[in-house]
Parts: C-alpha cells; sequence; structure tokens
C-alpha cells in the first residue's frame, strides 16, 4: 500500500515514496512482528535463509524498514533474531545469478562497518532478491539516492537534551578562560577564516585579529593553531591545528613564526615551544612535494619539532580490514598471535597512545606549552589531543564530561566524521574512509582497563558510541563539521546520542569509580599491556566465549540494586505509616534515618 505521510522534518518528495504493508497502520508495539522505534516504517519483508556462518542455514523472515534490516527466524526456539541498523551496512551485493544451481547459492551478501558480515539466500522462483537489494540499498545509501538520513525521521523524545551537553564558553570559563593571556574570538562566527573549525576559538590575548587571518593563509586548510586545554595551575596550554605551506621551496612566514613564539610566552616557564608532528619524519618531508611540511627548527628558533610516527588513514583501513579478516567469521586459534600482529592494529594503539603520553607529560611535567598537528589537524591531531586531555583532566573521564570532548575536540573542530565513516554513501571503496574515531575509542578502553577505577563510564558506554557512530539514529556524528551541521539544522531537526544516554545513564556506570580530582594517568603503551579488545572485536562471534564480567563487580552491582529496594521499600513504608509518625517528635522522619535502624546485608 502506497502512502502519502510525510515524515517529521522531511522536506524531501522522494520520503514519500516508502511502501508500506497493511501492519504500518497499527499502532507501535500491537500486534506488530518487529520492534521499532517511532518514526521507523517498514519498507519491506521476505521469506529468506540466513547462511549463519556459526550454526548454518536459518530459515526466517527479513524486514527491512527505514532504519534498520530485522531478521528473524522460524525454527528454532527461541527464534534466531537479530537486527542491524541499515547505517552499519557498507556494501551490498548480490550472490550468484539465473544459472546458479547450488544450494542457497543466490541471494545477497551485505558487509558491515561493526566487524561483521551477513549472507542471506533467497529462491530464484520468487523473484524477490530484486526488491530487498533495491530497498536496502536506497535505505542503508540515503545520500546517495537523494534522501535524508532516519536521524531526521526519527520521532524519538527524552526527558534529557543532549545538545545542551557541550557549550563551548562554559567549557573554556571551566579552564579559567579568558584570562590575562588568552583571549575568546569570534573572528570565525561566520566560518570565513575557517570553514572547517567552530565559530568560537581561544587565542593568544597578544595575537590581534589581523595576525590570525595572516597565520591562516600559511596553513593548511586555514586550520590555525587555537588552544584546546589549558592547565590551570602552571598555565601550560595544548594547541591543535594543520600543517605550515612550507613546500619543496622551504618557504618561511614571519606571521607565523611570531604567532607560535607568542603562544609560548603565554606561561613563560619554559624557552622552548614543543611542536608534536604525528606524522612519520618521512611522511611529512614527502608532504613538501604537495605545499604542506613541517616547522623547521632554523626557521621557528624558539622550538622543537618532535615526530610521533603514527601512520595515516590509508595504513589505518587496511589494518583493521586486516583484523576483521582474522575476527569473523572464524578466529584461527593455532595462528592467533601471529595473525594478530600481522595486522599491526594493536602496534597503531601503542603509537597514538605513546604519542598522546608525551603531549600530556610535556604539559603537567614540563610546564610547556604545546603545539600539536598531523596533516589536515582533524584526524591524529584530533587522537593526541583528546586523549591528552583525558589523562590530565579527570572531568573528561565522567560521562558527561566525556561526552563534553567528543564534542569539542572531534566533532566542533571538524572531524570528517561523513568522509571517514561513509554516512549513507554507497561509494564503499571511497580512499577517505579510516577507522580513525574507532582507534580512539580503542584507546580510551585500554586506559580504563589500567585504571579501572578512573572513569565513572563502564565499556558498555564506549560500545554504544561506537554503535550509533554507524546507525544514523541520532544527529550526534552526522556531517563533517559544524558549518554543515548548522546549515543542515541538526540540532533543531534530530535528537543527540547524548539525550539517550543521558536518560538511561544508570546503564553506562563504573561501580568502582572513584573520584579523584587532580589526578594525571600515564597508561602503559607497551604491547606487553595492551589487549584486543574482544567484547567489541569479536563479539559476533559466537564460538568465542565472550569476556565475562568481573565476579565481584557483579556482586557489588548487586548488592547496590538490593539497597535501592530496600530504601524504595522504606519510602513506601514511611508514607503509609506517615500520620503516626508525625505524632511522635523522636520517630525518625527520613529514609536515611530509618536505615540506620535497620539491619541490612551491608
Amino acid at each position: 500500500m502506497a502512502s502519502s505521510s510525510t515524515p517529521k522534518n522531511n522536506s524531501n518528495s522522494l520520503e514519500n515514496s516508502f511502501r508500506r504493508s497493511p501492519r504500518d497502520d497499527m499502532n507501535h508495539g500491537q500486534n506488530d512482528e518487529i520492534p521499532r522505534i517511532p518514526g521507523e516504517i517498514l519498507i519491506t519483508d521476505k521469506d529468506v535463509i540466513y547462511m549463519c556462518p556459526f550454526n548454518g542455514p536459518v530459515k526466517g523472515r527479513i524486514h527491512v524498514t527505514n532504519y534498520k534490516l530485522y531478521f528473524k527466524g522460524e525454527e528454532m526456539e527461541p527464534p534466531v533474531t537479530f537486527n542491524v541498523p541499515l547505517g552499519v551496512i557498507s556494501r551490498i551485493e548480490k550472490m550468484g545469478g539465473a544459472s546458479s544451481r547450488g544450494e542457497n547459492a543466490y541471494g545477497l551478501d551485505i558487509t558491515c562497518k561493526d566487524m561483521r558480515n551477513l549472507r542471506f539466500a533467497l529462491k530464484q522462483e520468487t523473484h524477490s532478491r530484486k526488491q530487498i537489494f533495491e530497498d536496502l540499498t536506497k535505505y542503508a545509501f540515503p545520500q546517495s539516492h537523494g534522501l535524508s538520513f532516519f536521524a531526521f525521521q526519527n520521532e524519538e523524545k527524552f526527558p534529557e537534551n543532549g545538545w545542551a551537553v557541550y557549550d563551548a564558553m562554559t567549557e573554556f570559563r571551566r579552564q579559567g578562560l579568558p584570562n590575562a593571556q588568552w583571549r575568546v574570538t569570534f573572528i570565525n562566527k561566520n566560518y570565513e577564516l575557517c570553514d572547517t573549525y567552530p565559530s568560537l576559538l581561544v587565542v593568544p590575548f597578544n595575537a590581534s585579529e589581523e595576525d590570525l587571518k595572516r597565520v591562516a593563509a600559511f596553513r593548511s586548510r586555514n586550520r590555525i593553531p587555537v588552544l584546546s586545554w589549558m592547565h590551570t595551575e602552571n598555565q601550560s596550554a595544548i594547541m591543535r591545528c594543520s600543517q605550515p605551506l612550507v613546500g619543496m621551496s622551504g618557504k618561511r612566514n614571519k606571521d607565523d613564526e611570531k604567532y607560535l613564539d607568542i603562544i609560548r610566552e603565554t606561561n613563560g616557564q619554559t624557552s622552548k615551544l614543543t611542536i608534536y608532528d604525528a606524522r612519520p619524519n618521512v611522511n611529512a618531508v614527502a608532504n613538501k612535494a604537495t605545499g604542506g611540511g613541517y616547522e623547521s627548527e632554523d626557521a621557528y628558533a624558539n622550538a622543537e619539532l618532535v615526530f610521533l610516527d603514527i601512520h595515516n588513514i590509508h595504513v589505518m583501513r587496511e589494518s583493521l580490514k586486516k583484523l576483521k579478516d582474522i575476527v569473523y567469521p572464524n578466529v584461527e586459534e593455532s595462528h592467533w598471535l601471529s595473525s594478530l600482529e600481522s595486522t599491526h592494529w594493536l602496534e597503531h594503539i601503542k603509537l597514538v597512545l605513546t604519542g598522546a603520553i608525551q603531549v600530556a607529560d610535556k604539559v603537567a611535567s614540563g610546564k610547556s606549552s604545546v603545539v600539536v598537528h598531523c596533516s589536515d589537524g582533524w584526524d591524529r591531531t584530533a587522537q593526541l589531543t583528546s586523549l591528552a586531555m583525558l589523562m590530565l583532566d579527570s572531568y573528561y573521564r565522567t560521562i558527561v564530561g566525556f561526552e563534553v570532548l567528543v564534542q569539542k575536540e572531534w566533532i566542533s573542530f571538524g572531524h570528517k566524521f561523513s568522509s571517514r565513516i561513509g554516512h549513507g554513501d554507497k561509494n564503499h571503496a571511497d580512499a577517505d574512509r579510516s577507522p580513525i574515531f574507532l582507534q580512539f575509542i580503542d584507546c580510551v578502553w585500554q586506559m580504563s582497563k589500567q585504571f579501572p577505577t578512573a572513569f565513572e563510564f563502564n565499556e558498555y558506554f564506549l560500545i554504544t558510541i561506537l554503535d550509533h557512530l554507524y546507525s544514523c539514529r541520532f544527529g550526534t556524528f552526522l556531517y563533517n563539521c559544524e558549518l554543515i551541521r548548522e546549515k543542515e539544522k541538526v540540532r533543531e531537526k534530530t535528537e543527540s546520542l547524548w539525550s539517550w544516554i543521558n536518560t538511561n545513564k544508570s546503564k553506562y556506570l563504573n561501580p568502582f569509580y572513584t573520584k579523584e580530582l587532580n589526578r594525571v594517568l600515564y597508561p602503559v603503551a607497551s604491547m606487553r599491556h595492551l589487549e584486543l579488545w574482544v567484547n567489541y572485536y569479536i563479539r559476533w562471534n559466537t564460538r568465542i566465549r565472550q569476556q565475562q564480567p568481573n565476579p565481584v563487580e557483579q556482586r557489588y552491582m548487586e548488592l547496590l540494586a538490593l539497597r535501592d529496594d530496600y530504601v524504595r521499600r522504606l519510602e513506601e513504608l514511611q508514607i503509609t505509616n506517615s500520620p503516626k509518625m508525625n505524632s511522635t517528635t523522636t520517630s525518625p522522619s527520613t529514609p536515611s534515618q530509618i536505615m540506620s535502624q535497620v539491619q541490612t546485608p551491608f
């Protein structure tokens, strides 16, 4: 049946072409075969055979909505069920053709961005593959078909407003800014200085607006050095930017050199400004051929240049591809360690962590301001600054603080989420795709394993962020920069992932969290101390026993639940007996007072 109803916030006439079955007209949650969220509409459903790589063929039915693919098996009890948000899909390919004769040789192969692949077999005589392929392709890759992301059709509402989590001015004030050395500038208010930077920037007080414009002309993409974080005690700062446009001829820019010297002078405790170039030395030299380069110590006399040897997006993409090949669908136990080593994934994690440790240590112990950049300043730079800030500032180790960190260092400063993830784009071979943000989250997980009481959030919090990095259910990670998000009215027309998380915050709490102010974390970044994140990378492999919850943690959670139950029951008892209690002045009047008179298991 055709429907002329228009989803919320939809101005595109193509969105009215949803094919709906009669069940879509039923109330949500009533007589419905599949769970759906508000705004989710069934597009098509067909009988298929799921080619499970672990248990063999499973007969069932596939349901495609404008948000997800949902499979429900028919032969087993309980039935095999799973769902895949369409944004997670990277590639859809037809398997077999008209001449295919083998059993289950005709159907669809689906490659996902979250380390799993799916295969569905269909009967040739039903001619159902064409419709499923077209519907999946259309709604998995909306940007390639003139459609909007599901986030703009999502009608979920939450009591918490995730868009209010991060306010740039509030966050800078928390750091004691502006002050005598640093000022807030609105030179980029309309994104005219740099179209991939946020509208509000913090720069040295002694640098004029004209200075900033001249420096921008000498930095790739106009991404000038700006403040990310300031140490409130020693006044040293973490600055981020892009590479200087030195070129093969070794061009110099007096304004850029002067600007970096002003940055050095802001805390007055060091004679050298340390510049951390995330790239390997050879790559930085090679970038001169395309007009880029690095700060030579001849030109920047008061600066020290350190290369961190972190490889580019293409190397990281290939590394993750190799990792996926060894974890799904089969894990070969006999060669596991050598296979894992051959992916170089943990080696890359080590290099990123090592670089961030150097940045954090220079700021905290060396009391020196630092400048961090890679080529364009939106990939490796974001990894280094955000991880260093996580090590230095305990606020970012809380749930809301981590959300602020992601909003600030990744989203507002123009990490190209759309290009790196390929949101809604069918071009799965796009060379711009790379797991840069995944690497960052992996590094955070490594830190949480080494410091189990330092983080307010748990592993599930990190996995949830990664799942919705791809899902397109929320507007948080859509598009490449703040300018485009404002143009698309993302804050007005979509929900934030932080709304969902902060409404259900108890699920993401680490029961062992101990709040410690001003504690700097220095993780051990050696291969002996790094682990493969099994609960993320191998979670789809049913043959691998997942890492079980810590029994102490499990018991602690049970005791917390028991305590909450006692408090609830005592509050109910207090309400029931309130007239009697009010008549006796010596009776306890609060649940906590009552609790002191009741024996509990803890």
